[in-house]
């Protein structure tokens, strides 16, 4: 009796058909619990929405409203190898010929007629300042031709090998993007300078390959990187803008052996990079030019 009694008191619970109650609520009060979730998610929604149309307001499609970025910008080689380790045999062209095409499709945006088409021939060694004129935005921004003649030797033009085919390769240094950087101050370019780079050899021992390196040669000459490239707006509001480049060539570097190489950038308004983040103002790469000879 006491199992029936328990088996009709849970029927009456999801259906009493006297009260007409469903899971001990009619339909009235089931009907008013429904229309207060509803208004409240509404509510909700609502609020959400306004709140995201505000902060949305704020902001601006042509630069970031707040800018949390490295105070040194890093830097990037091309080609980058494997690992950024470079390293062929100057007889065998299967083991060069993906670095010269890595060149090729890097550079090819670079082309002198592709330039003088997007860009504008700038006035050289000065800010290339573009600024709003008040509520007037002046967008799209202009950008300066960097065309890859400017690399000489490195540009992949009198030498469609880059030197890699005598065993004098070119690598191409970039610095990364940074939205209002003035990398420089009383009108001295930054530029980059290129050396061994020093590695542990014992517990307190430091060597280098600075007898390996050789003769190295920078294109633009003295490794700079022009004013008139800065500041950089961003990607919408400077649509065709081309980054500096700087090429390095290696002369006679010894063959066979792995030389392991330090990059840096050099500037009086860009602090030196940390130890911790070896892409911060610097890159290091190891090269090795291999010969049967």
């Amino acid at each position: 009796m006491a199992k029936d009694d328990k088996k009709n008191a849970w029927k009456e619970f999801f259906w009493n058909p006297r009260t007409r109650e469903f899971c001990g609520r009619t339909a009235s009060s089931w009907g008013l619990i429904l229309l207060f979730y509803l208004a409240f998610y509404i509510f909700l929604a609502g609020l959400f929405a306004l709140t995201m149309y505000v902060m949305l307001q704020t902001l601006d499609d042509h630069r970031p409203t707040y800018q949390d970025r490295l105070s040194t910008p890093g830097m990037m080689i091309r080609p980058k190898g494997d690992q950024l380790e470079i390293a062929y045999t100057v007889e065998y062209t299967e083991t060069w010929e993906r670095y010269v095409q890595a060149l090729n499709n890097f550079l090819s945006p670079y082309n002198d007629t592709v330039q003088a088409q997007k860009n504008y021939e700038c006035e050289p060694d000065h800010y290339f300042i573009q600024e709003d004129s008040g509520s007037l935005k002046n967008f799209p921004k202009r950008s300066c031709q960097f065309k890859r003649s400017i690399l000489e030797d490195c540009a992949g033009l009198s030498d469609r090998y880059y030197g890699y085919s005598d065993g004098k390769p070119c690598i191409i240094i970039k610095l990364n993007r940074v939205i209002g950087l003035l990398p420089a101050e009383d009108g001295q370019p930054p530029y980059v300078t290129c050396g061994a780079k020093k590695y542990k050899v014992g517990k307190d021992e430091w060597a280098d390959d600075s007898d390996k390196l050789g003769e190295v040669v920078y294109f633009p000459p003295n490794g700079t990187f022009n004013l008139m490239y800065y500041p950089y707006y961003g990607k919408k509001a400077q649509v065709n803008y081309s980054q500096p480049l700087v090429a390095i060539k290696f002369i006679n570097i010894t063959m066979n052996e792995d030389v392991n190489v330090e990059c840096k950038i050099n500037a009086n308004n860009i602090p030196e990079g940390s130890e911790r983040d070896k892409f911060a103002g610097r890159i290091s790469f190891k090269l090795r030019i291999n010969s049967r000879d």
